[in-house]
C-alpha cells in the first residue's frame, strides 16, 4: 500500500495542516455529545440516564404486578 500525499490527505479529511481544533474551547466547554454536556458534566449526565431507566423499569415492573 502507498502512503497518501499531502492533497490526497487534504481531500478525504478536509485537513488544513494543523493539528489543533480550529476552535480549541476549554474542558468546560460543552460539546456536540450527550445533549451538549461540558466535559465535567459527563458523569451527572451518565447518572441520570441511570435514575431514568431505573425509574422507568419500576414504573413497568409496578403496573405488570398491578395487573395480575
Amino acid at each position: 500500500m502507498r502512503e497518501l500525499t499531502l492533497n490526497e490527505i487534504g481531500c478525504v479529511t478536509g485537513g488544513t495542516g494543523v493539528c489543533t481544533p480550529e476552535d480549541p474551547g476549554g474542558a468546560g466547554e460543552p460539546n456536540d455529545y450527550l445533549g451538549g454536556a461540558a466535559a465535567n458534566e459527563v458523569g451527572a449526565v451518565l447518572i441520570g440516564i441511570y435514575e431514568g431507566l431505573v425509574s422507568a423499569t419500576s414504573h413497568v415492573i409496578e403496573r405488570v404486578a398491578n395487573a395480575l
